[in-house]
């Protein structure tokens, strides 16, 4: 038997820090993938060196050395990550072999999170719980959703799905995007300031990177349209909290909605906790019944794949940053 017929018969040694369930199914993979669970017991990048295949969350990576361990990258002929963003992983983690991610995963689920909040501001859903009585069953003037303007940063996986939902509401949909890629019915402008200073609702769902951290800052939000919801989707770290505290404050914008922020969790006593204008999630936009299924089929969708030698999905541009 040659070298390549040998190792195409041995089973394929996959290293995973995903959780049982998924690591139960990998498992039952028709080939007989041998999963190896590695990082209950030392750092998330301290992978085994036997393994073909590491498949691995973000979660542990944030703590990683600026330099990669010795011997690195193994005998790793493919790395999934299982999640849409990067921005935890070192650089050398990308100089190794190909590594794909979940994008694309919870695009559905956070894009239907995106437009419950816009219409849950608009028709002022949670307000009637700051107040009883007679005062609670005042009529109020409530907003809508057809006619605004959408404006989203980024136009990736989750931004093309909110801006097919909005669009069916008769939202006006504009972008920026630094793919260059459209959409029909989207209108791509040039900048973040110019999206924000015509946009009703702000959806920030562009990936962290360099040049994303701390986008959604003080000159953007000094020229954004009065009464401007901000929905973050992404990173915390894309919106500067204390520029986005002053703003409320000033009545730049009107409101945020985050279900990400920085850090995770916010500090007790962190005052975007006890602003009237914030509404928090705890990163939770992804989370819907059917999430671990949406995982496993991508999962399996690309080790399928790279069992086959086939192309694999989603393999990750670092420069991006998806």
């Amino acid at each position: 038997m040659n070298e390549a017929a040998a190792e195409n018969a041995a089973p394929l040694v996959i290293a995973t820090n995903l959780d049982d369930v998924q690591n139960e199914r990998l498992a039952r993979h028709p080939r007989g993938p041998r999963i190896v669970p590695y990082s209950l017991d030392r750092p998330a990048w301290e992978i085994p060196a036997t393994a073909d295949v590491v498949f691995t969350y973000y979660r542990g990576w944030a703590g990683a050395p600026s330099e990669p361990p010795p011997g690195w990258p193994f005998r790793l002929r493919w790395i999934q990550i299982a999640a849409a963003g990067i921005d935890a992983f070192p650089d050398w983690f990308f100089t190794g072999p190909p590594v794909t991610s979940g994008r694309g995963v919870g695009a559905i689920a956070i894009a239907e999170y995106a437009l419950a909040a816009m219409l849950a501001h608009e028709k002022q859903i949670f307000d009637g719980i700051r107040v009883t009585g007679a005062a609670m069953w005042k009529p109020r003037m409530l907003g809508r959703l057809h006619g605004k303007t959408l404006g989203l940063v980024g136009l990736g996986a989750i931004g093309r799905e909110v801006a097919r939902r909005a669009a069916s509401f008769g939202m006006t949909v504009l972008a920026t995007t630094r793919s260059g890629g459209g959409q029909a019915g989207v209108t791509i402008v040039r900048s973040v300031a110019e999206l924000a200073a015509r946009s009703d609702h702000l959806v920030v769902a562009a990936p962290l990177t360099r040049e994303t951290r701390g986008i959604i800052g003080a000159e953007i939000l000094s020229q954004a349209r009065p009464g401007l919801h901000i929905v973050n989707v992404s990173r915390g770290a894309l919106v500067d909290q204390d520029a986005l505290l002053v703003a409320l404050d000033h009545g730049q914008i009107g409101a945020a909605t985050l279900d990400v922020t920085t850090p995770e969790p916010l500090p007790e006593g962190d005052p975007l906790y006890r602003h009237p204008c914030v509404r928090l999630t705890p990163h939770s936009a992804w989370c819907t019944d059917d999430a671990v299924d949406r995982l496993t089929a991508k999962l399996f969708d690309n080790l399928d794949r790279f069992l086959a030698g086939r192309e694999l999905l989603d393999v990750v541009d670092a420069q991006r940053g998806y």
